[in-house]
């Protein structure tokens, strides 16, 4: 179930993340020209290298033992779980993407990465909380 759910996430995620970056890649900000299968394969891979880890990884972290743990110290980390793993998670996938654009030549590389990832969770919010999807 769990890998059904990251999946579509990860599908929905691309459809809205890929296209942001197909158009930051083709645009003034970026220095090297890159052929349209380069923009839309680096697009691709900005997001595909981070979104397992703040499904898998990250979740994984927040919601071990150990948290659990740190919790039974500190109640304020166990209130506020999943508030601090969406900013820790969404952190590191905008620092990753950023960097990743900004090695292949990207200007504002770090606006960019922000733009993209914070549409793509405004809109799975939306899709989950207004549409049920998905479920």
């Amino acid at each position: 179930m769990m890998v059904a759910r990251w999946f579509w996430s990860f599908a929905f995620t691309q459809l809205v993340e890929v296209p942001i970056y197909l158009r930051a890649l083709g645009g003034p900000d970026q220095a090297p020209r890159l052929s349209r299968p380069q923009r839309l394969g680096l697009g691709f891979l900005a997001s595909a290298l981070t979104h397992p880890y703040v499904w898998f990884v990250f979740f994984g972290v927040f919601y071990s033992r150990a948290y659990e743990d740190l919790g039974y110290h500190w109640p304020f980390v166990t209130a506020h779980r999943y508030t601090i793993y969406f900013i820790v998670a969404e952190t590191f996938a905008v620092v990753v993407e950023a960097l990743l654009l900004r090695g292949c030549g990207l200007r504002r590389a770090f606006l960019w990465a922000l733009l993209a990832n914070a549409t793509s969770a405004g809109l799975g919010f939306f899709s989950r909380h207004f549409l049920g999807w998905p479920g």
